[in-house]
């Protein structure tokens, strides 16, 4: 059976972007981390009785003051939204949106794998009880918005005043590259002219103790696609870019070329043993964009370094892309940040298309005979013209992205 060949995506322009990480806060931090190799991998030290492995943890979140009028909304998470909203000219680039459409006219579409879940972890740590000994949560945590899977949502349209659709994604690790698709969609339907899309989650006890449950969880720094590899680092991130169709605006260098998503539905937490849903999302993303896939430069996988992902990725993307593809995964820099990985790396792959360094797998030395050529271990350079993001969720929730440079 054949299907119908899928529409091109008319070109999104990607006015701003932005990651903050273990690297730090901003673009130039990230810059400076890729090019130097240098991780931002560190011994768990988060929680009273920290788990034995490695994190990828940002530092400063524990320093963020909101604003008084976002109080409500204060979290670890929602912190660490705010400091990455502050980076590399993305409230201009807001501000530029809304007086050319109107705050109504912007969505917001921000992915998330645990949201605040980390204050509802404290309020129940922290029960107290009543004279009739009812437990109930601290008063300071009786705050119904912040213990809600939209937390995020909540906080970053309330931050930035925007009044479109407002939508949170929660696709586990797929998360904050679907945002991306969902704003497309958006914007191709009419319901928005212009849309923020991101990810933010912080580590928690819910995801050190749950992944470490699954064996997942490496007590040394994750090394993927290496021989060696025997589970994945967990980390925490945010990250936001700002979209808006092309020609509505000044224009931008960079621009959201194609998207691809599946759902193969196989298991719980294991990828489909022959990487169906990985290969269909990817098929896509560059049907939309229009471009074959020797066209494309460089590919940033989903890379966990768990033993069955990595290769079953790896054996995905050698049916697919010619031997010359430059592949990677960035999670020995950053660590996987769950639901923020999609953006992360999303702006890993921007970060090719503008500054010619393609990634290459941090930690890594001894490849796995059962990846193919495609994986790389060492940084390179080249000018490149078209670079996409994989990012790949429990349950089958798969998400390919192709970005490129306009004109």
């Amino acid at each position: 059976m054949t299907t119908a060949p899928l529409p091109l995506l008319p070109p999104l322009d990607i006015l701003a972007h932005t990651a903050t990480t273990a690297l730090g806060a901003g673009l130039d931090a990230q810059r400076s981390a890729l090019r130097e190799s240098r991780s931002g991998l560190r011994r768990n030290d988060f929680g009273s009785q920290p788990l034995e492995c490695w994190i990828g943890r940002v530092e400063g979140v524990e320093a963020v003051t909101l604003p008084a009028h976002l109080a409500e909304l204060d979290c670890r998470n929602n912190a660490l939204a705010w400091l990455a909203l502050q980076q590399d000219g993305l409230e201009q680039a807001i501000a530029g949106v809304v007086q050319r459409h109107g705050a109504s006219r912007v969505a917001v579409v921000v992915g998330t794998s645990t949201s605040s879940i980390g204050a509802t972890e404290e309020a129940y740590a922290r029960l107290v009880h009543d004279a009739d000994g009812n437990p109930h949560f601290p008063p300071e945590l009786r705050r119904p918005r912040i213990h809600s899977p939209h937390s995020l949502g909540d906080f970053v349209q309330l931050a930035t005043g925007l009044r479109g659709p407002c939508v949170t994604v929660a696709t586990a690790c797929s998360s904050s590259a679907k945002v991306f698709a969902q704003a497309a969609r958006l914007i191709q339907a009419g319901l928005a002219d212009a849309a923020l899309v991101g990810g933010v989650d912080s580590l928690c006890g819910s995801v050190l103790f749950g992944f470490n449950s699954l064996q997942l969880v490496a007590p040394t720094p994750c090394q993927p696609f290496d021989a060696r590899r025997v589970g994945l680092s967990l980390g925490e991130a945010g990250g936001f870019a700002v979209l808006e169709r092309a020609g509505a605006g000044p224009g931008a260098a960079l621009q959201l070329r194609g998207y691809g998503e599946s759902s193969d539905a196989h298991h719980m937490s294991a990828p489909h043993p022959e990487g169906l849903g990985a290969r269909l999302a990817m098929q896509a993303a560059l049907q939309r964009a229009g471009i074959g896939p020797d066209a494309l430069g460089y590919l940033n996988l989903h890379g966990t370094s768990t033993p069955a992902n990595d290769s079953i990725e790896a054996a995905a993307v050698a049916a697919l892309f010619p031997e010359t593809l430059h592949a990677s995964s960035t999670k020995g820099w950053t660590g996987h940040t769950l639901g923020a990985a999609g953006i992360v790396e999303s702006v890993f792959a921007l970060l090719a298309l503008s500054d010619g360094l393609l990634p290459g797998t941090l930690n890594s030395e001894i490849p796995d005979p059962a990846c193919g050529p495609q994986i790389r271990f060492n940084n390179a350079r080249a000018d490149i013209r078209y670079a996409m993001n994989n990012s790949f969720g429990f349950g089958g929730n798969n998400c390919s992205l192709v970005f490129g440079k306009a004109g």
